[in-house]
């Protein structure tokens, strides 16, 4: 292996709960309930799904609903949740360990630039990675493998010489797409989901050690 790509949203920090049980509360004011299977149709990316949250609620409740003050109230809320997020378990040990051995670093994020480079930048991680993409990168987002592949270009190297760590179905359906060796590491929304898909599953990157993930990967 010559290098480790990373997903951003919920494998190096959890912005998905957050965001998840924002739109929980928006509904729930409502009156209503935010569907746990049709959010995951847009976890980790959007490109196959037509699901939008103002369209499902305004169904659900039959009015029409105040998208700016909606919009205005969840970004408050998600600011604050998010900026009080750690890194996820491993991730710093895995990134420590990557450049020790001497693999190339990426993140491929389905998420815009600002927002990738923003919260790495806020959590120290910055300089840490040969090449960031995301979706202003590309035309499609996960799970169409257009980022990974993007990545892959980027830092000169094959599908075969290369593992993504993914949280989300759409991000392991992206990896299988690039045909590239994908370890599914899911957090606590979604960990609910179907990630079957995945080469390899771990509980967390805090599970295994970056050598001992390696020397498993070899023999499978």
């Amino acid at each position: 292996m010559k290098a480790l790509i990373f997903d951003f949203d919920g494998l190096i920090i959890d912005t998905e709960m957050p965001d998840f049980q924002s739109w929980q509360e928006v509904y729930r004011d409502h009156g209503v309930e935010m569907p746990l299977e049709l959010w995951a149709s847009i976890v980790g990316g959007t490109a196959e799904s037509d699901f939008d949250p103002y369209d499902h609620l305004e169904d659900l409740t039959g009015d029409p609903v105040d998208r700016e003050a909606i919009w205005i109230k969840r970004r408050k809320r998600d600011i604050e949740a998010i900026a009080n997020q750690p890194i996820l378990p491993g991730v710093t040990n895995y990134i420590e360990d990557a450049k020790r051995l001497g693999l190339k670093l990426a993140v491929a994020s389905s998420s815009p630039e600002s927002w990738v480079i923003g919260h790495l930048t806020r959590l120290d991680l910055i300089d840490n990675f040969d090449c960031i993409c995301t979706a202003d990168d590309v035309t499609k987002t996960k799970p169409d493998p257009s980022i990974l592949l993007k990545v892959l270009s980027g830092i000169k190297v094959s599908a075969e010489e290369v593992i993504v760590f993914e949280d989300s179905p759409n991000g392991v359906l992206a990896a299988n797409r690039a045909e590239i060796f994908c370890v599914c590491v899911p957090n606590e929304l979604t960990v609910r989901l179907k990630l079957n898909h995945a080469d390899l599953i771990l509980d967390s990157l805090a599970e295994m050690s970056l050598e001992d993930l390696l020397q498993k990967v070899a023999k499978l």
